[in-house]
């Protein structure tokens, strides 16, 4: 029986290890799908977008909300735009309850003979926890930036928010 114990132990380590689910760090790039760390935009129409950035676990809702002004920046300079406005703004959260392990005790019966036991179960987080996720909608423009909060020089926020390398 003991030799049989060794084995079955390693293999729930093995399980339990497996399981771990690893935070993605967050840069700026674009979002390996949807549930991805990074930006993703969707055209609404010309000089209109939809841009969303989503962070990592336990990153500051401020830089998901910077890196989500850098993405609306950069499609409006590649776009051949000067400036863009914010019309919309977003913040959520996603995850926070990732994959769990539950460790029990249980009984068993084998031909004549049986053993009764009592169960004892636990669970345990093993995801990175919430992740913040900012969504903005803009327009864009050509020419002099016309005066509000809300509108941003396009190359400027390019200069403040730098992406990282």
């Amino acid at each position: 029986m003991r030799r049989l114990t060794t084995p079955v132990f390693a293999g729930l380590a093995a399980l339990t290890l497996a399981a771990c689910e690893t935070p993605q760090p967050t840069l700026y790039q674009p979002a390996g799908g949807p549930r991805g760390v990074g930006f993703s935009e969707a055209r609404i129409e010309p000089g209109r977008y939809r841009v969303t950035f989503h962070a990592g676990p336990g990153a500051p809702p401020a830089q998901a909300q910077d890196y989500a002004l850098r993405r609306a920046a950069d499609l409006a300079v590649a776009d051949g735009y000067d400036w863009f406005r914010v019309y919309g703004r977003d913040m959520g959260w996603t995850g926070g309850n990732g994959p769990t392990i539950g460790l029990g005790i249980g009984g068993a019966s084998f031909g004549r003979r049986s053993a009764v036991g009592g169960s004892v179960g636990t669970g345990f987080n093993l995801g990175g926890g919430p992740a913040p996720v900012a969504t903005l909608e803009v327009v864009m423009g050509r020419g002099p930036r016309p005066p509000g909060p809300d509108v941003y020089d396009a190359r400027g926020v390019q200069r403040s928010i730098a992406a990282p390398a």
